[in-house]
């Protein structure tokens, strides 16, 4: 028999129905396809669930599974035994040596080379923490990226909108690129009056604004009731944290979300870091808007730059696997456990980052003064 996912219409019942409404679908969680629709006696519906557990069905139980991962996808050991896991993290540490490790390395072959330096936000500078809205990066960590930016073209590639992001850096040297890279702006820069020039770039989902606060108020309301869930508007997507929800509501997070992207079929449902995220199905992503820069810059078929890419998402993937297939360049995934990645290094935490980003100005300083 196929598994189906049961969802219970919110719908409320007219006073002294004997009836319930339910969807039933195929379709896996990350998808918009509209479900099916059948009524039952709501005694008989009762027994329904009770009698084949729905409310532990292989389906749901793979969401949670998948939402406790998050992102990128954490590699299983075969076995609990701490030996085997140890094998495990060792022969990935093999595979994604640290770039602190490496640096001897990366640096012989950034040599006479122009490095682009693309950095995720969350998790890469600032730490995961609890609420999303104070997740700020430290004064020394806002200082090496004002160096790097001062010796390298540099961007911030994150999902939080540019200007949440702006407001955390507080730097004006470095590009940004906001809804994982649906909304692009170059640096500021001072003119003659004394006023800042922000120049916009590129906005490739500009028409779905109007889409996106609407389904943000839309799960504001849907979710208010999930204590811990928070819905972000990133102005071209939109992320719904559940970091601070209880395992036991994930399940219902993730059903609400999906009910509600039903109805826009021109929207996607996406995993990050303990976020469901939603965007337009336009075909954009990190790796699109790292491709976007480097044209922006000049660069985009030259052999003499080298772009560098730091992020520890799910949705950092896209700009790994950019670099890999352009066969120039490196990613470098910030995690302290063994994960499958595109990306070619490895750091544990945003204090690793912080001493890779310190010792790449130094070098740089250093080679300018030995020229």
């Amino acid at each position: 028999m196929t598994n189906q996912n049961v969802i219970v219409s919110d719908r409320k019942p007219i006073l002294g129905s004997k009836t319930i409404t339910v969807s039933v679908s195929n379709s896996p969680l990350f998808s918009t396809s509209p479900p099916t629709y059948f009524t039952f006696p709501r005694r008989k519906l009762l027994q329904l669930l009770e009698s084949n557990n729905m409310v532990g069905t292989p389906k749901i139980s793979s969401w949670v599974d998948s939402m406790r991962d998050s992102s990128p996808t954490r590699l299983r050991s075969s076995s609990h035994d701490s030996v085997l896991e140890n094998d495990d993290k060792n022969s990935w540490i093999v595979r994604f040596p640290s770039a602190l490790n490496m640096f001897d390395e990366i640096v012989n072959v950034a040599k006479g080379k122009q490095i682009v330096m693309f950095l995720d936000y969350d998790g890469t500078l600032s730490p995961i923490v609890e609420d999303p809205d104070k997740a700020y990066i430290t004064h020394e960590m806002r200082e090496v990226i004002k160096d790097v930016a001062l010796n390298f073209p540099t961007a911030i590639v994150t999902g939080r909108s540019i200007d949440k992001v702006r407001s955390f850096v507080k730097l004006n040297e470095i590009y940004y690129a906001g809804s994982h890279g649906m909304d692009i702006e170059a640096p500021v820069k001072e003119n003659t009056c004394g006023e800042n020039n922000q120049g916009v770039l590129f906005q490739p989902a500009r028409e779905f604004v109007p889409m996106i606060e609407k389904v943000v108020k839309i799960l504001e309301e849907k979710t208010k009731w999930i204590p811990g869930a928070m819905v972000e508007n990133n102005k071209f997507c939109l992320s719904v944290h559940f970091r601070r929800v209880d395992e036991k509501r994930w399940a219902a997070l993730a059903e609400q979300v999906k009910s509600v992207l039903l109805d826009y079929p021109k929207l996607k449902l996406t995993q990050g870091r303990k976020v469901l995220e939603i965007r337009p199905t336009i075909k954009w992503d990190k790796g699109q808007a790292l491709t976007f820069l480097l044209k922006s810059l000049g660069y985009e078929n030259s052999e003499d730059v080298l772009p560098v890419y730091i992020g520890d998402d799910r949705t950092d993937e896209d700009a790994f696997k950019v670099l890999r297939e352009r066969g120039q360049g490196f990613g470098i995934l910030v995690s302290k456990v063994p994960k499958e990645t595109n990306a070619s290094y490895s750091l544990q935490d945003p204090s690793q980052v912080n001493e890779f980003l310190k010792r790449l100005v130094d070098w740089k300083k250093k080679s300018v003064g030995e020229e």
